[in-house]
Formats: structure tokens, C-alpha cells, sequence
């Protein structure tokens, strides 16, 4: 296996630094990524969130939507660009689920107005507070540009990942996105990065409206990520789902 030095290393993925310059290598964990299942492994979950995250990152690139994702490598890691993280999270919501019913006492399941955009500082040890673009702003952690930028690029991702499930029969509830700054020379642009996949989303079967996502916990875990894998026909239902990683360089 190959050798390589870890540069940073998450709740559901691995990073290590990249063959050439300016990239790094992704590689999926299979650890439960969410709250109170923490240390649990769920066999087989990194190299199908690998596959959804690859091919919705691809088409996405396909109509111009900028990604950190250059192309997969294997089963369970991806090539991509390094970028300089921004500390935020924005979650996209179409209908009431999770923190924000309970904040708002409105009733899951409810489709709001219109689609509403959070951001949440990025911090585990804070538990990722909601945040306003007065506290972004006031505290330099992007510029009003920026955030406009941002914005742009989770409305278009929206309405891609809407219809995208759509067609494979799921509606897409919300879901949350991390970017960052890709610099090109003097040249400096915000892009997608991180992941998109059934850890990021909540999605809910159309004719049964059951949960197949994140919130799908425990054993039913494994069978909702290969639901969705199988619905948008990346993987086949006789595909293994396991692959080994990189060995660590101290």
C-alpha cells in the first residue's frame, strides 16, 4: 500500500497530501459521521459515500459549477484540489427537519416558502453554532463577496441535487455544504469542497416517505446508502463495498 502523510483527518474523512502540487487525496472513512453514534463503524459506508460524492461532484462540475474534485482514485479515495478552508457550513433547507423544527417548533415534514440558506461556524467543540453574516463579516471569517458567492453556488447545487433525486424517486429534505478558496496565480475563487452524500443530505423515499439518509441510523444505515447508490445507478447490488487504506506516515 502506499505511503503517505496525513494532513488532516475528520469525523468521516482522511486527508493526505496529493501526488503533485496543490492537491491532496481524499479518503473515506467508514466511521458514523453523526452525532451519538460516535466511534461506531459502518462497514462499507466510505467507499459508498466515495461513489455518490464522486458522482454528484462530477456532474456538477459538467455544468460549471465549481469543485475541488479532480477524479477518484480507487474505491475509497479521491484526487482533489487544495484549498484554504472556510470555517463556515451552509445548510440548504427545503422542508422542516431536524434543529430547525425544534427551534422554530414548526412540524417536520413541512415544506417551507421558500428554500432557506443557514450558516453554522465550523467547530465540533461548539458544536457548530448558527452564525449571521454580521458575525462572518465581523469576525473576517469571509468577505461580503464571499458570501455572496457561496449563496449562488448552494441555490444552483440546490436545485441540481432536487432534481437529480427526484428522478430517482427521493426528495431532497436538506443538506450542507463546506467551500473554500481556490487560488489560481493572482487569481482567487470560492468552490465546493468536501463531500456531498447521504452524510450531508436528508432524504425521504417519495412513495413511502421514510428517511434513506444521515438520520437513517443504527442498522438501517448501510441499506439507505446503498439504496441511494443503487437508485442512481452507481453501484450494482453484487458490488463489493470494502477496500483497504493508505498506510500512515508518522
Amino acid at each position: 500500500m502506499n505511503r503517505r502523510r496525513r494532513v488532516f483527518e475528520g469525523k468521516g474523512k482522511i486527508l493526505y497530501e496529493g501526488p503533485e502540487p496543490g492537491t491532496l487525496i481524499q479518503f473515506f472513512k467508514d466511521d458514523a459521521a453523526e452525532p451519538g453514534i460516535a466511534g461506531e463503524v459502518i462497514d462499507g459506508k466510505g467507499v459508498l459515500n466515495n461513489r455518490i460524492s464522486e458522482y454528484v461532484f462530477s456532474h456538477l462540475n459538467a455544468i460549471g459549477i465549481p469543485t475541488h474534485f479532480i477524479r477518484r482514485l480507487n474505491m475509497r479515495e479521491q484526487l482533489v484540489r487544495e484549498v484554504e478552508m472556510i470555517p463556515l457550513v451552509l445548510t440548504v433547507r427545503n422542508i422542516a427537519a431536524g434543529s430547525l423544527s425544534r427551534r422554530l417548533g414548526i412540524e417536520e415534514g413541512t415544506p417551507l416558502p421558500r428554500s432557506i440558506v443557514e450558516f453554522s461556524l465550523k467547530s465540533d467543540e461548539l458544536k457548530n453554532p448558527l452564525v449571521t453574516e454580521e458575525h462572518i463579516t465581523a469576525f473576517g471569517w469571509a468577505m461580503p463577496p464571499e458570501l455572496d458567492d457561496m449563496v449562488a453556488l448552494a441555490i444552483r447545487i440546490n436545485d441540481f441535487l432536487s432534481g437529480l433525486f427526484l428522478g430517482a424517486g427521493m426528495q431532497l429534505v436538506d443538506f450542507k455544504i463546506e467551500c473554500g478558496r481556490l487560488f489560481e496565480g493572482d487569481m482567487m475563487r470560492i468552490i465546493l469542497a468536501d463531500e456531498i452524500s447521504p452524510d450531508s443530505c436528508r432524504l425521504i423515499d417519495l412513495q413511502t416517505r421514510q428517511r434513506m439518509d444521515r438520520d437513517a441510523r443504527g442498522g438501517a444505515a448501510p441499506n439507505a446508502h446503498s439504496e441511494i447508490a443503487r437508485r442512481l445507478g452507481i453501484m450494482n447490488e453484487n458490488e463489493p463495498a470494502r477496500a483497504a487504506g493508505p498506510v500512515l506516515v508518522k
